[in-house]
């Protein structure tokens, strides 16, 4: 085959191979010949991304020295540039040798040549002043951004912490903060969102207009509405564009805050008192997203909490545990709203990639018989009205960005120009919001979008190479490259890396287009066809229970993830470490058994079987009969009942770290769980221990303070439909190879306790020859009465003591010497802020002849008996 008339012979042989790549006796229909990557947009948008990170915060005076002399530079650069073409058009001759390049004759350029007929000497002058104009540009914007939030009134009003009454104008959703363990106490959550205020009425009557960004924190000492309860704070139904008066007490912004002028604290449980509307389009969105969430009502807790993040973003009934089972997998993306969202609803509407300029294209758009130019106009539209349905919100604003970048995929079937159409997507965003060049949201946002565009197609290609499939080769090497890029920044927000997240990105991906189609065919419906979306609904509710159980299957794992240092020296070595991986990996695709050899090893070192672990790490010890579980600040400790079965007495802080020592000791079935008393450092990781097992009953000391975690506990319980009793002193039990008795808390009558300590279950335990006795955080005044109680005969002697209340200082002598332990173990938190265990505490102890071992030191703790020898281990 000849070339054509004007074509060079590289482009010939290039649409040869694709001829021959395409596996047809007549070639490929369509065939495309990709040229180099066009790069020239990258350093413009690089440029501003810095200049806008370095100087949105910075003083006027170098914003202003930045921006001119950027601008000057660049157009002392430009002038230059136009002075030398004058001069080539006065024909002034240029010799081809001269340029490094040949010259072809009737219209065929030169190889020296650029884009445009531009000559060589030109185009790096040009691009220099392309750089240094958009310097300038984002120079200014980042100066203008950065004066909003430091003019005007607020900023003195938040130096002297004044109480003021204000008119805001709601800029985002109102959203809960995450539950907050504060010692023994679980934090109340507050309601926040983004605003700014219009005007302020001092105490004194003054009253001052302005524009400034805020951030509103709401104490409304109310709950999350995360088991679909149907409770809301009148607060989390306000849309944005209303404004509302606040009284409330203006204080200064935190370290991360430097994107508002001060937070606004409002305090008390009133509603809000609305001044203006929102606007008909917010309106409208919020009706929609209602409609989203009464459609959903009805599903099992986990869809009910997924569904409205997948569509619009709306994540108020997920989770804390949800949350972090996806967070340890590397799939909070889905709970935001992302390009992949966006590309799946416009995919649906135009078609698949590769068919949407073409007659024989599919999608909704061509069956209904939309021409071409009224899709590109109607695909506009549904970009709009997903912004405003999603909030513009810079997440969400991303996402369109990215969204349209993969439009352009699936309208041209061509990578070349998608590079320049993401750096011209991050060139005006961070130009629009200078803000984001802060944000690592938007950080992981591009590297993701240019991991797909960069890496993806080549890792693919060598896949397929391999006979490996081509959707499994587009979906491996999708997930594997936006992991390699955005592991190194994930690492310093978390210090952490996942191991699972390749493999649940995988198995999460195949559910995630179903879910959103339908969950977008909801949020239509809801308004105008409640029977139709809640069908709608319940097709969706499977997808999402797949995404949702992928994510709480690959957290529980042991092996899922490892610790790493969060900073960016340790996100360069997990950089430096992905290369390696990669460079050995392109090794041992050559080789499929090492490839297999290597799958197996990884499965073990991820699933960690007990009976391989115990092989290895000698962790659990044969034969353990109790564990004191390392949870930090708390208590939680494991008294075994046989294979696989323990009884679990209190649940420590954090559900995954019981959740992990469980999982290590491969208990699988709790007969019982006893809760000492209801401080969130013994039942707040109660969902860790409930999730993934059988659980027969809960026990409860019969003191239900403090309320709200004495809620917590039966509305956990409530949900799993495990039964919870109340316990008191007499009660004998048995279960497996356990015994206990329970000495305290006295039987009613009984006289109100000073507080929730001194009301804590202590059990005395008998197993495999064994006494232990379990404290709780019972305080001397409970100690000296459990001493004068009939009780008092069965504690002296033990073999292990549980110390009460963390080690703390408050501890009856009278006890310590009667009780008289072999081993004393303390669970504490390491550099806990209360000092716990008390030197003289630990000294009491040891002078009484304990060996005394505590969890912040030596981790968990494994007490095992043989032949009347007590021994302990450590991990």
């Amino acid at each position: 085959m000849r070339p054509a008339s004007g074509e060079p012979a590289s482009h010939a042989s290039g649409r040869r191979s694709v001829h021959a790549d395409s596996g047809k006796r007549l070639g490929a229909a369509h065939p495309r010949v990709e040229g180099p990557v066009d790069l020239r947009l990258v350093p413009p948008a690089l440029a501003v991304w810095a200049t806008a990170a370095l100087l949105v915060g910075a003083s006027p005076g170098w914003v202003t020295g930045v921006a001119v002399v950027s601008l000057v530079a660049g157009g002392v650069l430009l002038s230059g540039g136009r002075s030398d073409a004058r001069s080539g058009a006065r024909g002034e001759p240029v010799s081809a040798s001269a340029l490094g390049g040949s010259v072809r004759r009737r219209g065929v350029s030169a190889t020296w040549r650029g884009r445009g007929g531009a000559r060589p000497g030109g185009w790096p002058r040009v691009s220099a002043a392309a750089v240094l104009l958009c310097v300038s540009a984002a120079a200014a914007s980042a100066g203008l951004h950065g004066a909003d939030v430091r003019r005007g009134p607020v900023p003195a009003l938040a130096k002297r912490f004044a109480q003021v009454t204000a008119d805001v104008e709601v800029t985002s959703d109102p959203r809960f903060t995450r539950p907050r363990i504060t010692g023994d106490h679980m934090a109340p959550t507050a309601l926040l969102f983004d605003a700014r205020v219009r005007r302020i009425v001092e105490a004194d009557g003054s009253v001052l207009a302005t524009w400034t960004p805020v951030l509103v924190i709401v104490d409304t000492r109310s709950r999350r509405p995360d088991r679909g309860t149907g409770e809301r704070s009148p607060w989390l139904s306000l849309l944005p564009s209303t404004r509302v008066r606040v009284a409330a007490r203006v204080v200064p912004a935190l370290s991360g805050g430097d994107d508002v002028a001060a937070v606004l604290r409002v305090r008390g449980s009133a509603p809000p008192e609305v001044v203006a509307e929102p606007s008909g389009p917010q309106r409208f969105a919020g009706r929609l997203r209602e409609g989203l969430r009464a459609a959903t009502d009805g599903l099992e807790a986990d869809a009910r909490a997924l569904l409205p993040g997948l569509v619009v973003g709306d994540t108020a009934r997920v989770t804390p545990e949800l949350d972090e089972a996806f967070k340890a997998t590397d799939l909070t993306h889905l709970l935001a709203v992302s390009g992949g969202n966006f590309t799946i609803l416009l995919a649906l509407f135009i078609g698949p990639a590769g068919l949407a300029q073409r007659v024989e294209r599919r999608g909704l758009a061509p069956r209904l018989g939309v021409p071409l130019r009224a899709t590109a106009l109607l695909g506009g539209a549904l970009t709009l009205a997903f912004v405003i349905v999603c909030r513009p919100d810079p997440s969400v604003l991303r996402a369109a960005a990215c969204g349209s970048i993969a439009l352009l995929a699936i309208a041209t079937g061509r990578r070349r120009s998608l590079i320049p159409a993401l750096a011209t997507a991050v060139l005006l965003l961070v130009l629009y919001d200078p803000w984001l060049s802060r944000s690592y949201g938007f950080l992981l946002s591009v590297l993701a979008t240019g991991a797909l565009l960069t890496v993806a197609p080549r890792w693919s290609a060598a896949l397929r190479r391999r006979r490996v499939p081509p959707r499994l080769a587009e979906a491996l090497a999708a997930a594997g490259a936006a992991q390699a890029l955005c592991a190194p920044v994930v690492a310093v927000l978390s210090a952490r890396v996942s191991l699972v997240a390749v493999p649940c990105n995988l198995l999460a991906e195949f559910a995630v287009a179903p879910a959103t189609v339908l969950g977008f065919g909801t949020l239509a419906t809801a308004s105008v066809a409640m029977p139709v979306a809640k069908v709608l609904a319940w097709c969706a509710s499977w997808p999402a229970r797949w995404i949702a159980e992928i994510a709480r299957t690959g957290a529980a794992l042991p092996g899922g993830g490892v610790d790493w240092p969060g900073s960016w020296a340790g996100a360069g070595l997990l950089a430096l470490v992905t290369v390696v991986v990669v460079l050995v990996g392109r090794r041992l695709l050559r080789h499929p058994w090492l490839i297999g050899a290597c799958l197996v090893v990884f499965l073990l070192v991820v699933v960690q079987p007990p009976p391989l672990t115990r092989v290895i790490t000698g962790w659990p010890p044969p034969g353990w009969r109790f564990v004191m579980c390392d949870v930090g600040q708390g208590d939680a400790t494991v008294l075994s009942a046989g294979d696989g079965s323990a009884v679990v007495v209190d649940a420590g802080p954090d559900p995954v770290a019981v959740d992990r020592c469980l999982s290590t000791l491969g208990v699988t079935r709790i007969p019982l769980v006893v809760l000492t008393h209801f401080h969130a450092d013994h039942v707040a990781g109660l969902p860790g221990v409930l999730d993934g097992r059988s659980v027969g009953a809960i026990e409860t000391t019969g003191f239900g303070e403090p309320p709200d975690q004495a809620e917590f506990v039966r509305r956990e319980a409530a949900a799993r439909h495990i039964p919870v009793t109340r316990t008191a002193a007499g009660e004998r039990r048995r279960t497996g190879t356990l015994d206990w008795q329970v000495l305290w808390p006295p039987p009613d009558p009984a006289p109100t306790p000073d507080g929730p300590n001194d009301a804590s279950i202590t059990l005395l335990v008998r197993t495999a020859g064994l006494r232990l006795l379990l404290l709780g955080d019972l305080e001397p005044p409970a100690q000296q009465a459990l001493l004068r109680s009939p009780a008092a005969l069965e504690v002296g002697g033990v073999d292990v003591l549980k110390v009460a209340h963390h080690g703390s200082a408050y501890q009856d002598p009278e006890l310590i010497r009667r009780v008289a332990p072999r081993l004393a173990l303390i669970s504490c938190g390491r550099d806990n802020v209360y000092g716990h265990p008390a030197p003289s505490t630990v000294q009491a102890l040891r002078a009484g002849g304990a060996v005394v071992l505590r969890t912040d030191e030596d981790g968990s703790l494994a007490v095992t008996s043989a032949g009347g020898a007590l021994s302990v281990a450590g991990h």
